[in-house]
C-alpha cells in the first residue's frame, strides 16, 4: 500500500499573469442617472410641492363642482360619473405635471403620478359628499341664509 508523503507533493507553479482579484478594476460603469446637486434637488422639491398643492386645489374645486355637474343624474350612475370625472381630472393633472419640466432621475419618474394622489382622492370625495349634503338638506334642517 502506498503511503501519502506530503514532502513529495508537487506544488503547482504560480502563473505569470496576476490574479483578477489583485488587479484593480479600472472600468467604472457610466452613471445611468444624472447627478443632482443641492440646488437642483431644491428646485425639484419646490416643483413637486407645487404639484401637490395643485392637486389639492383641483380636488377641492372638482369635488365641489361634481355636486352641481351631476345633479341631474339619478342613482348609481351619478356615483360612477363622478368617479370617472375624478379620474379624468387626475390624468389631466399628470399631463400638467409632465409640462412642469421636472428634472427627475429615471427612478423617480413615478413621482409625477404618485405625488398627492391620496390627498387628491380623499379631498375630492370629502368635498363632493360635503357639498352634496349641504345642497340636499331637508327644508327643516336647511341653514337660513341672510340673502334669502
Amino acid at each position: 500500500m502506498a503511503r501519502h508523503n506530503p514532502k513529495n507533493k508537487k506544488v503547482p507553479e504560480k502563473p505569470e499573469t496576476p490574479d483578477k482579484s489583485e488587479v484593480p478594476d479600472t472600468k467604472v460603469p457610466p452613471p445611468t442617472e444624472p447627478v443632482q446637486n443641492d440646488q437642483e434637488k431644491s428646485y425639484t422639491r419646490r416643483k413637486l410641492d407645487k404639484l401637490f398643492w395643485l392637486r389639492v386645489g383641483l380636488a377641492v374645486i372638482a369635488g365641489t363642482s361634481a355636486t352641481f355637474i351631476f345633479d341631474s343624474i339619478e342613482g348609481e350612475e351619478r356615483r360612477w360619473a363622478s368617479i370617472a370625472f375624478m379620474i379624468i381630472l387626475f390624468i389631466a393633472s399628470v399631463f400638467i405635471a409632465k409640462g412642469m419640466n421636472l428634472n427627475l432621475p429615471r427612478s423617480d419618474r413615478k413621482k409625477l403620478v404618485t405625488t398627492g394622489i391620496g390627498s387628491y382622492v380623499f379631498i375630492y370625495l370629502f368635498m363632493w359628499i360635503l357639498t352634496y349634503t349641504i345642497v340636499n338638506l331637508p327644508n327643516e334642517l336647511r341653514i337660513s341664509s341672510p340673502l334669502t
